[in-house]
This record gives C-alpha cells, structure tokens and sequence, in this order.
C-alpha cells in the first residue's frame, strides 16, 4: 500500500508534511486548527481530496479545544475555524464541501450537549475520510480498465495517496493496473514551479517500486511526438456542471497536446470534486500565488527580484479536450452537462 498522508490519531490530525519531500520523510502533528490552516495554506498538506478532509478534522479540532460548557465560545469558535479553513485554498471544491459537511452535523444537532455535538461531528469527519479510502479504490478499478495491457502514462502534479485520504486517484489508477498485472510505465512531468511531480509523485511512485520516469514540463510535446506515452492521466481540483476541468497550472498545455497528437486524456476525480452550481469552468477562481515561489523557489533566487509575476497555481480544460473523467460511479465518456447530469441522476435513483 502507498504511504498515508493523513491520519486522526490521539485527538490529533497526522498528516507528511510534503514540503519536505523528496528529501525527509517528516510527519507532522497538528493539535489547533490554525496550525491545520497553515498547513493547508503553505501546501504542507495538498490534493483536493486531502485538503477536504484535513478541513474536516480543523473543524474537529476547534471544538475539542474550546473549554468545557462555553456553549456560545463553542458554537463561535467553530464557526471562525470554518472560515478561517475556508480562505485557505479558494479554487478546490473538495475543501467546502467538506466544511459543509462537518456544519451540517452541527445545526442538526445544535440542542444536544456540546461533548455529543464534538463526537458527532468526529464522526462525521471519519466518515470522509473512509469514503474517501473507498473512493479511490473504486476510481482504480473504474480507470485500470480503461488501460491497456502495456501501457505508458503520461502524470502531471500529484494525485497520488498523499493527494488523498487512500491509493489516489490518477496515481491510484496506475497501482490498481499493476495490481492487476498490466504493465504500465510512467513519464512524470516535474509541474512548475512548485515540482510536485518532481518532488511528490516521482517519490511516491519510486516508494511503489513502479517503472518511472522523470522529465521537464516542457519536454511533454516530445515525448508524445516519439510516441512514448499512450494517455494521459491527471486529477482535478474543481470540475464544472458542463465537465470543464480546474487543475494544476499546466493541464491544459497537456490536454491540447494530447489532442494533437491523438493521445486519450483522462481526469480522475471524485463525484465532490463536481461544482453544480457553477456552469462552466470560466466561472471558477483561480487562485494566484504569491511571485516568491516562482523569483525564489525553495529559498534560491532564480529572477530578477523586482520582475513582474503572473502565478496562477491552476488552469482550466475545457470539456471538449477530454475523453473521459472518472469517477469512483463510474466513467464519463466525452464529458458533458447532459452526461454528467445523467450520471447524477443514476446516483439520485439509487
């Protein structure tokens, strides 16, 4: 099994701390919400899916601290931990959803006694978390099918098990494949300018034992061109009611050079990642990270200190460049608002 990225242990949230990698294996112990913001803020934690359920268990974390009997201070605190959670990463669903959760279990059971209302809403935290382990499990079957027996993939950023609560989603496709006995190959892209394929995914993979393969984002056209991978498989952050894709800057470069080349690509995400209510994805905030990451990355200066930056941590893919997303339902085909709402039907009538 892949390393766990998050774990409740001890009334405390365990969690890699992945700005340490590749190069120390560090855990980190978080006891207070705003240190779990922190976390989530500066990357420490990452991965939709993950930072979802790290915002759960901040919540969790808020009202086991409050004071025995300080009803209102409860009720108060918990809610300033949601919006300070909820300002950390603005563009991933996963994230909000997961808040809304976790306050759902509250207003349902405001009466009750506080230690009831603080069990309750664990609970409920270590129920996404579950569903999560299962959701990715069920993403892998879903997508290994769509592999052939030997095949070679081509990853973007990380969306492995330390994305996610369990094996992954597009990472987790590649371990469900292998489990299976297919061959699968990896081509890495390193994911400017924070390197999570390049720091991440390519350590996960190589934890794995799995055939890999590091190369620069800018080398992609040409490893398609020799024909050296045979789709491309990515997760999501956001994804829009007519299948429009909000991922890690750079996706889209990947999507349009897939098209050109007559490559499949994939999304792998869960059905939370979905945003109904926002129409397209030009509707979806990006957020724009600070120029340090780009003139200093990890502490080095590589530009000139007064250039003008533009950092933009996502990008949107447009449906029409995509194949097929899959979801721990099922899969997409040729993405659209009529197929995915008839997927949502499907999930409503059973």
């Amino acid at each position: 099994m892949p390393i766990k990225a998050i774990e409740w242990i001890d009334k405390k949230l365990k969690i890699v701390d992945q700005t340490k990698l590749p190069g120390e294996l560090v855990y980190l112990s978080i006891d207070n919400y705003n240190d779990l913001a922190e976390a989530i803020k500066n990357l420490r934690i990452r991965g939709a899916p993950a930072i979802g359920i790290a915002a759960a268990f901040g919540v969790v974390l808020a009202a086991q601290n409050v004071p025995k009997g300080q009803r209102s201070e409860f009720f108060d605190e918990v809610e300033k931990a949601v919006q300070v959670i909820k300002e950390t990463r603005p563009t991933a669903v996963n994230l909000i959803w997961a808040l809304n959760r976790v306050r759902a279990v509250i207003g349902k059971n405001a009466n009750r006694l506080l230690s009831e209302i603080a069990d309750l809403m664990l609970k409920e935290a270590q129920a996404i978390l579950r569903e999560d382990e299962e959701m990715c499990r069920k993403i892998g079957e879903h997508g290994a099918e769509l592999l052939p027996q030997n095949v070679s993939v081509l990853t973007h950023c990380n969306a492995g098990a330390l994305a996610t609560g369990g094996i992954g989603t597009a990472l987790g496709v590649i371990y469900t494949a292998v489990e299976k006995g297919k061959s699968v190959k990896v081509y890495v892209d390193e994911t400017r300018p924070l390197l999570q394929g390049a720091r991440i995914t390519a350590w996960e993979l190589a934890q794995a034992g799995i055939d890999a393969t590091l190369i620069c984002d800018n080398m992609a056209a040409f490893v398609m061109q020799q024909g050296l991978v045979n789709c491309v498989l990515v997760g999501a952050d956001r994804i829009a009611r007519n299948g429009d894709v909000v991922n890690k800057i750079g996706t889209y470069n990947l999507a349009l050079l897939a098209r050109s080349h007559g490559i499949p690509f994939y999304v792998m995400a869960p059905y939370s990642t979905f945003d109904m209510s926002v129409a397209s994805g030009e509707d979806i905030p990006i957020e724009e990270r600070s120029k340090d990451e780009i003139i200093t990355p990890f502490g080095r200066q590589i530009a000139p200190k007064d250039i003008k930056v533009y950092n933009p941590a996502f990008d949107m893919t447009p449906h029409e460049l995509i194949n097929a997303i899959v979801t721990e339902e099922g899969v997409i085909d040729q993405p659209n608002e009529e197929n995915i709402s008839r997927l949502k039907k499907n999930l409503i009538k059973t």
